[in-house]
């Protein structure tokens, strides 16, 4: 038998192909195809996992000595050999195999290379089921706490730009058409209340996945004595994961990470759809610096936001590795396939690209600078304070809403004829409209004080942002 291995082995050197893995033990004896040599290895792309397996393997090994399924000893030569090869990966002295598949076997196999025999024993009462899904587990919570993190310095550059711009005047929107005069602070803070939210999502992704599917094996657990409390414990997990057969097949974490993490690149998106529009000649709300734009190779005038423009861009990539896994993961029955390979790639990149996304918008908020004439008075065009003018018609002369708003409307058709603002009407025009009407009106026809008068909770009003600002210091940071 040992001659025909050999002879195998010598016969796929000579073929240019692997050798006979040795993952497969006895049951193998041929060579996968080429074919299956370019689609099968995942080592490529899981070697990312290369901590987070490390740290398993190791409170695994620990568990299997204290429980004497393994001798002390072998177990500290594991763990001795474990952290052996974790300072090789990180120094760059490690040599990843594509025969070897993956990042379980790779570290197994040059375990067994400085150990001997004992390393072999590191895979009692496991398999690559529960040991793949524990390490994705395992760096999706770390990812997680890294995007929290990154949220909330966000927030904390919006909350910083809110506080600065109070009461700077802008023009609110719907339907992209001036609505009602705002302050600028007022608009950063909304976005702090969606990425607060996103942060929630984030979270609750982090709490559902914190159970531990370490010693469910391939998929209907163990005949080993083994401590499944110990290993989650010792892994950070809150407790371990009460069904084999769910632990070995469920990516549902994957799934809501990507959900979470599709809406938030959304918020970012819609962030930078208002940069993009702001920086443009014909807002010019906002001046971006050199250091978040772009010039043109051909229109030496040109500054493109284009750190912005690449958010606004990017978003498509995250969204898609979310349906991607949902259709990947569609059709699965229990317990484990192959398909779920599919589940790492897609999930890398987008939480790579909404990482770079979040800092991009970091800079670009603290970067940017408000051109506070020009926003004062676009809040002045489009008859912005004609809400103003119906409130006032019904708080001070008590008529019906419905009334109040037809009269307005009767004016501002005024106004549009006129080709001038409310407040350029004369007092007799706004009397042929409706008589009762006094030289009070014009008080709230003006923009700074329409945005002073609106001070209901989780209003503009200048002196709510102040408030706002400071409860979302304690709130968010």
């Amino acid at each position: 038998m040992e001659k025909k291995t050999k002879d195998i082995d010598r016969k796929n050197k000579e073929k240019g192909k692997s050798q006979v893995s040795s993952v497969w033990g006895g049951r193998f004896t041929g060579v996968p195809s080429d074919i299956m040599e370019k689609i099968n290895p995942s080592i490529d792309f899981d070697k990312r996992f290369f901590v987070q397996d490390i740290e398993g393997s190791r409170v695994h090994a620990e568990m299997l000595g204290k429980q004497k399924i393994i001798s002390a000893k072998e177990s500290e030569e594991i763990i001795e050999g474990l952290n052996q090869i974790e300072k090789e990966i990180h120094e760059g002295n490690f040599q990843f195999k594509r025969d070897l598949e993956d990042i379980h076997m790779n570290v197994e196999a040059r375990l067994t290379t400085l150990i001997g025999e004992t390393g072999g024993r590191l895979h009692t009462a496991r398999s690559r089921n529960d040991q793949v899904a524990t390490d994705f587990k395992m760096w999706v919570r770390d990812k997680i706490d890294g995007l929290i993190e990154a949220l909330s310095l966000l927030q904390k550059a919006l909350i910083n730009k809110a506080d600065e711009n109070s009461d700077v005047i802008m023009p609110g929107f719907t339907h992209l058409q001036v609505a009602q005069p705002v302050t600028f602070g007022h608009h950063l803070l909304a976005y702090v209340e969606m990425f607060g939210r996103d942060r929630g999502r984030f979270a609750d992704c982090r709490r559902r996945l914190n159970e531990c599917p370490l010693g469910s094996a391939a998929l209907a657990g163990t005949s080993f004595e083994i401590d499944r409390d110990f290993t989650a414990y010792k892994l950070g997990f809150d407790r371990p994961t009460a069904n084999s057969l769910d632990a070995v097949s469920d990516r549902d974490f994957a799934l809501e990470f990507l959900s979470a993490a599709s809406i938030c690149i959304i918020h970012l998106s819609r962030f930078s759809e208002e940069i993009i529009n702001w920086n443009s000649a014909q807002f010019d709300f906002v001046s971006l610096s050199d250091a978040f734009t772009t010039g043109s190779s051909i229109m030496p005038q040109k500054r493109n936001p284009d750190a912005a423009e690449l958010v606004r861009g990017k978003t498509g990539r995250v969204v898609g590795a979310l349906n991607s896994l949902l259709v990947m993961m569609k059709g699965l029955p229990l317990a484990f396939f192959k398909d779920m390979q599919e589940d790492k790639e897609p999930l890398f990149d987008a939480s790579d690209t909404l990482e770079v996304c979040i800092y991009a918008c970091i800079g670009i908020v603290e970067d940017m600078k408000p051109n506070v004439e020009n926003m004062l008075a676009a809040s002045d065009q489009g008859f912005s304070t004609a809400t103003d003018l119906a409130d006032w018609l019904v708080r001070v002369l008590g008529l019906p809403f419905r009334r109040a708003h037809h009269i307005t409307g009767e004016i501002v058709k005024l106004a549009e004829q006129k080709k001038c603002r409310l407040v350029d009407l004369k007092i007799e025009d706004l009397q042929n409209i409706e008589s009762s009407i006094n030289e009070d009106v014009f008080e709230v026809l003006d923009p700074v004080k329409s945005i002073s008068s609106r001070i209901s909770f989780g209003g503009t009003a200048p002196v709510n942002v102040a408030k706002a600002v400071a409860k979302a210091r304690k709130r968010f940071l």
